[in-house]
């Protein structure tokens, strides 16, 4: 499943290189010392509270926040979440969905430059992917894996995000196999629903405090959300919160085909003249872009994850039926709404 050395070949000698970081290091009082968790993927875990299904125990310690952001890159929206992330020493994890980034290959290439992890959601982000076909819901993923592996020319993390969290045994079943670890999320920013940066910042650190901590879901496709990040980086590091970063032991080794089919739509866009539209991703168009780099100071103490293998059932055949669970109580891993922890929610809704 290894992806051809021609193919990498091809794009590295077609994509432009990124300029190099500045020297700067991180501001000294900005952050609590952030730690690294170094994550084997090997048995296709499923880590964060949001989900039906049979999940790995906890692994942050209180006032801990893991950051990720969903659905990009958009460069105007990206690059400037990446400046915050940069003034507070912060690390965070990319869920990039196929299409942008292979119209985006440059911003794509920039998150991983500035030290930030970088995976997989889908190739078109359908937000029904459990009840497709099976077949058609992982050549979504797996296709959404190549391009945003070509596009960042250095591979990808073999981390995944359902669109809409919407998972089921059989999709994780399937990603297991290939040793992919799934990411849901413990608090929902509701930045889709929140377009005033003041009301996103409440929500979202009321949110992080009930909880006191977790992994926290964002979208850095959404303006509100860079222009709210500076305020809720800066409160949650006053208030003693620090930022894990996490990382994977290994890359993904992308399905050899996809590559290949993707290889000259990633290579036409990364060779577009800047402020041409390249491809037209499903979120937006072209708009301002920014360069700053800044370079994270020292780094911090690095700790190793390996869950166990878990028996994950496909519930549903494989023959074109929806592949979800027939019911809640037939899910390994669920609970009643009383044994849940705070913010915990099968359902996400938007803040009022």
């Amino acid at each position: 499943m290894r992806t051809p050395p021609s193919i990498l070949l091809a794009l590295w000698l077609v994509l432009p290189m990124a300029a190099p970081a500045s020297a700067q290091s991180c501001p000294p009082a900005s952050a609590a010392p952030a730690r690294v968790i170094e994550i084997d993927t090997s048995a296709g875990p499923l880590f964060g509270d949001i989900t039906k299904q049979q999940k790995e125990p906890g692994f942050l310690a209180e006032k801990e926040v893991v950051l990720t952001f969903d659905d990009g890159p958009m460069p105007w929206v990206t690059r400037s979440i990446l400046d915050t992330l940069d003034k507070h020493c912060a690390k965070a994890t990319f869920f990039s969905v196929g299409r942008m980034a292979a119209a985006y290959p440059d911003t794509v290439r920039e998150i991983t430059n500035r030290g930030h992890t970088l995976g997989g959601h889908t190739w078109s982000h359908p937000l029904n992917l459990r009840r497709l076909k099976l077949e058609k819901a992982l050549d979504e993923i797996e296709r959404g894996f190549a391009a945003v592996a070509l596009a960042n020319r250095d591979g990808v993390a073999p981390f995944f995000r359902f669109p809409g969290l919407s998972d089921s045994a059989p999709m994780l079943a399937a990603l297991q196999k290939r040793g992919i670890a799934t990411f849901t999320v413990d608090v929902v920013s509701d930045d889709s629903y929140i377009a005033d940066a003041r009301r996103l910042a409440e929500v979202t650190l009321a949110r992080i405090e009930a909880r006191k901590g977790g992994i926290v879901l964002f979208h850095d496709i959404k303006p509100a959300t860079a222009k709210a990040l500076p305020t809720i980086l800066a409160e949650l590091t006053r208030r003693g919160y620090s930022f894990v970063h996490l990382r994977a032991k290994r890359r993904l080794e992308v399905v050899p085909e996809l590559a290949t089919a993707l290889a000259p739509l990633v290579q036409r866009n990364a060779t577009a003249a800047e402020g041409k539209a390249r491809l037209v991703p499903f979120y937006g168009t072209i708009g301002p872009e920014r360069v700053a780099f800044i370079e994270a100071g020292e780094a911090p103490a690095t700790t190793e994850l390996s869950p166990p293998p878990r028996a994950r059932v496909a519930v549903e055949a494989t023959d074109g039926k929806p592949h979800k669970a027939r019911d809640k109580a037939s899910v390994a891993g669920w609970r009643p709404a009383a044994d849940r922890p705070p913010g915990w929610s099968a359902e996400i809704t938007p803040a009022r």
